[in-house]
């Protein structure tokens, strides 16, 4: 008669000792954690404005900080008038010469070849004198340099009208599109610089640090605030190898936080490596001295999960399930 009341006496020790009423139910508890996003500034200028403060909620796309856009913005004005030259020049060489451009050089050549025709002239004519001996060195030579120089003015207008009559070589205009793209370039890098200067959350989540104040000089990359992407969080677990095989990814779990409330999860990792177990963990054998991580996802929309919350987590796993 003392075999079945011996019996059942271990049964409840080891029950007593497992923690939990239910032997079909993996009991753990552990604590909260969430992703953390560090956002920093893609631009280097002074910080206009901090729109967050620590503990602030904030939705996806919200405006967290501003950097000062001044001298990127007039950059970009003198960008956006260097592309109108540029076009206007690209326009010109396409379309070619005007026909009264045509008209006015070849004027121009006219005047210029009439000019030269008299300081040859001239200069002729105190040559003859220099050689009779009636004329002075100086006066020669001054008819010479007029009628030199008159002459490079009617060559380089003569080589401007022969262009202007085969319009614009093929490399000339390579070249003006070129210049075109090179300010396009750089008008969409300012462009892009002035957006990055608005600093957004890319989730939603809580402001757990702020890392900087209005007025601060800040250096490409520098760092502005971290916000935890509460959506993205879980509940660190631990539990003892005999329990190991009972548990698989995608089991649901229930989470209940200190003051009762209760979540959906789901287990999305299971650890392959036994480690010590955690200091700050209290195992539900005691004896183990070698445990496996868990992660429990959490459903946290309302954001009832914080980060370094302790909660428990429930997984309904049948004695005998993985064997």
């Amino acid at each position: 008669m003392r075999r079945p009341f011996l019996l059942t006496l271990a049964l409840i020790v080891l029950a007593s000792c497992r923690g939990e009423s239910d032997p079909n139910v993996i009991t753990a508890s552990g604590y909260v954690e969430a992703t953390d996003v560090r956002l920093a500034t893609k631009v280097a200028g002074r910080l206009a404005s901090v729109n967050v403060a620590e503990g602030n909620r904030v939705a996806k796309g919200a405006v967290v900080a501003t950097i000062e856009t001044v001298d990127l913005e007039l950059a970009l004005r003198q960008a956006q008038a260097e592309r109108e030259a540029a076009e206007a020049e690209l326009q010109l060489r396409l379309n070619g010469p005007r026909p009264e451009d045509i008209r006015e050089a070849e004027a121009q050549l006219r005047s210029a070849e009439a000019e030269l025709a008299g300081a040859q002239r001239d200069f002729e004519r105190f040559e003859a004198l220099f050689e009779r001996g009636s004329g002075t060195t100086k006066s020669r030579d001054d008819a010479k340099t007029r009628r030199d120089t008159l002459k490079a003015r009617a060559d380089a207008i003569s080589q401007s009208l022969a262009r202007l009559r085969s319009g614009f070589r093929a490399e000339e205009i390579d070249a003006a599109k070129g210049r075109l793209a090179s300010v396009d370039a750089r008008i969409t890098q300012l462009e892009q610089q002035i957006a990055d200067a608005t600093i957004v959350s890319p989730v939603d989540g809580i402001v757990t640090e702020k890392l900087v104040e209005a007025g601060e000089l800040l250096a490409q990359g520098g760092p502005i605030a971290i916000v935890t992407d509460v959506g993205d969080a879980w509940l660190n677990i631990y539990i003892s190898e005999p329990d190991l095989p009972r548990v698989k990814l995608g089991m649901p779990a229930a989470v209940v936080t200190d003051d009762g409330q209760t979540r959906n999860g789901t287990l999305t990792y299971i650890s392959s490596k036994a480690e010590f177990t955690p200091k700050n963990v209290q195992t539900r054998d005691e004896r183990a001295k070698l445990v496996f991580r868990l992660k429990v996802g959490l459903e946290n929309a309302d954001m009832l999960f914080k980060p370094g919350m302790p909660a428990e987590a429930r997984i309904t796993a049948p004695l005998g399930e993985g064997k």
